[in-house]
């Protein structure tokens, strides 16, 4: 199965090799008054993707005011040390709870966590992301 996760991660590092950025929010602090009291800051913790493959995805045909979509292939290793070290379950969990994906200085919100396997075993992820919303104030 090794063999497998690395001839995708070569062949995501042959087609583009970029890197992205996961925003995740930051743990809550135990016993913190302002944290209770939801005057503290929304923190976060940014996690690098490498391998990974972006691109945007061709709107339907006859779809109007859509938002832009994007794909973006990450390695399943970087994905499985990711799930380790933050102690989730599934990757579709991770990236649910996720804040975004920066890409350059855009942050995507994830819609969509889908595990391409082959031989029974997950070879890499396939995350779908749309702009983010615009805030309205």
């Amino acid at each position: 199965m090794h063999a497998l996760e690395r001839m995708a991660d070569a062949l995501l590092r042959g087609c583009g090799g970029e890197k992205v950025t996961l925003r995740m929010p930051a743990p809550a602090i135990a016993g913190d008054p302002a944290e209770q009291m939801g005057l503290a800051q929304p923190q976060f913790q940014d996690f690098v993707l490498v391998p990974v493959t972006f691109r945007r995805l061709r709107p339907k045909v006859g779809a109007k005011n859509e938002a832009a979509g994007y794909e973006l292939l990450v390695s399943a290793t970087a994905v499985e040390t990711l799930l380790t070290s933050l102690a989730y379950e599934a990757a579709s969990v991770l990236f649910q709870n996720a804040a975004g994906v920066l890409v350059g200085e855009a942050l995507l919100r994830v819609d969509s966590c889908t595990a391409v396997e082959m031989f029974g075993g997950v070879i890499l992820y396939r995350i779908q992301l749309h702009d983010p919303l615009a805030l309205l104030v």
